[in-house]
């Protein structure tokens, strides 16, 4: 599935409305994989789904330089925790697993949100939810569920 975005206001209501609809993985971590260009719209796609789970959005920066932050989350039943993960930086996907990658995927109380998930190769689990973004103009954006 598809949709095109014409205006930030648009990926807002996207990342909303998928959040509201994000079924738990029941084997451990629900995990979003985030992949596209600089610019093309992830930051705020995670801004907004971060924000339908009570995270103000002024507190999602990209966490390029920590890799990863952690917020909790409350009154969303399933999760107890939004991690926020940027593997931009990273250069081999066993870099990964020295941020406690494994113990994070084991706990069914984490929703992780993962930006460059290229970056870790087959660390990404199958059963993870995957969005790319692209431009398809100046302000014009397809994000592709998969």
């Amino acid at each position: 599935m598809f949709m095109i975005s014409d205006s930030p206001k648009d990926t807002v209501s996207i990342a909303r409305e998928f959040a509201k609809n994000l079924e738990p993985h029941l084997g451990g971590a629900t995990v979003v994989a985030l992949s596209g260009e600089l610019g093309s719209g992830k930051t705020t796609f995670t801004k907004s789904f971060a924000e339908a789970f009570g995270v103000k959005p002024e507190d999602i920066t990209s966490p390029t330089f920590v890799i990863q932050k952690k917020f909790t989350i409350e009154g969303h039943g399933h999760w107890k925790t939004l991690v926020h993960m940027d593997a931009y930086r990273l250069e081999k996907p066993e870099e990964i697993e020295k941020l406690g990658w494994k113990e994070l995927l084991a706990d069914k109380s984490n929703l992780i949100l993962i930006e460059w998930p290229e970056n870790i190769g087959r660390a990404l689990p199958k059963h993870a939810q995957r969005i790319s973004f692209s431009y398809k103009g100046e302000n014009s954006r397809e994000i592709v569920f998969n």
